[in-house]
């Protein structure tokens, strides 16, 4: 594929990702017209003047009539709801894709939401930060990230290949890979750590919240991701939650070795986890 150009983009959801995704068409040249839609209008009306959108609507109805390309960029437990509400003024050809960590049973679920001639493919970029706003927005977000496209046996072609080509034109280094799959993998190396975060500091207050204030800078790159929506993570983990309840009973067995370890006082096997741990981390660049 040599050219590809979207008349026609809506963005449902403009924030980090949503913004970013709008100004790496525009740095890119791979659409015309870019449209919005979100919660709070004074969001979207410093996304027009910032340049990041063309125009908006608080009615998602109201910017995906006639559109090329639609991005979910919304927490992930809304996407079916908008697609149910979207589905029947779609264009033909017209595609949708997503910017969500959730895949498995939501990308086929959508999939068969889809009128005929409307294509779904699930994308995932490995980008972003603690950070939601348009303020943090930036055209290079995915420039050498990893984006996960997840399309299934019943995806059209031609839309996985834009999709494709599209996250590449932005920098990206895409991995095409099963959406169940993608799931097992990103409940490992993100869900449950973010569960953790949450958990270390909520641990913290309910010994004394007080005892925050002394946090050094190896608590704060530790629990630096419990900064993240909550309305966002409370629908990753419920939508990827059989996951992470075998990925939980995992972490509770090495928590459990440890305390083990502590009440025997055995200093020797302590080490050789921390050092397997350090190991294994070293292999992370």
């Amino acid at each position: 594929m040599t050219n590809l150009f979207f008349n026609k983009v809506s963005i449902i959801g403009v924030g980090l990702l949503g913004a970013s995704f709008a100004l790496a068409l525009r740095e890119n040249g791979l659409c015309k017209t870019i449209v919005g839609t979100g919660r709070k209008e004074d969001n979207l009306r410093r996304a027009k003047e910032r340049g990041i959108i063309d125009a908006y609507a608080l009615d998602v109805r109201d910017i995906c009539e006639d559109s090329d390309l639609i991005l979910l960029s919304t927490p992930v437990g809304a996407f079916r709801d908008i697609a149910v509400r979207i589905k029947d003024i779609l264009k033909q050809n017209a595609i949708i894709t997503d910017v969500g960590s959730v895949k498995g049973k939501l990308v086929h679920e959508i999939e068969s939401l889809m009128p005929e001639r409307v294509y779904y493919i699930g994308s995932h970029p490995i980008a972003g930060s603690d950070k939601s706003g348009i303020d943090d927005a930036r055209a290079d977000l995915f420039d050498n990230a990893r984006c996960i496209v997840t399309p299934t046996e019943k995806s059209n072609e031609m839309a996985r290949e834009k999709i494709i080509y599209m996250w590449r034109r932005f920098g990206a280094r895409v991995e095409v890979i099963d959406p169940f799959i993608h799931d097992e993998i990103y409940a490992a190396v993100s869900h449950l750590p973010h569960i953790i975060a949450y958990t270390i500091v909520n641990t913290i207050g309910d010994i004394d919240s007080k005892y925050i204030e002394y946090a050094g800078q190896g608590f704060k790159d530790t629990t630096r991701i419990a900064l993240s929506s909550p309305e966002m993570w409370r629908d990753i983990v419920i939508h990827n939650r059989e996951n992470l309840l075998r990925l939980l009973d995992v972490f509770k067995e090495n928590v459990d070795r440890i305390k083990r370890l502590l009440e025997k006082k055995d200093s020797e096997a302590i080490k050789e986890e921390f050092k397997s741990a350090r190991g294994l981390r070293e292999r992370l660049q």
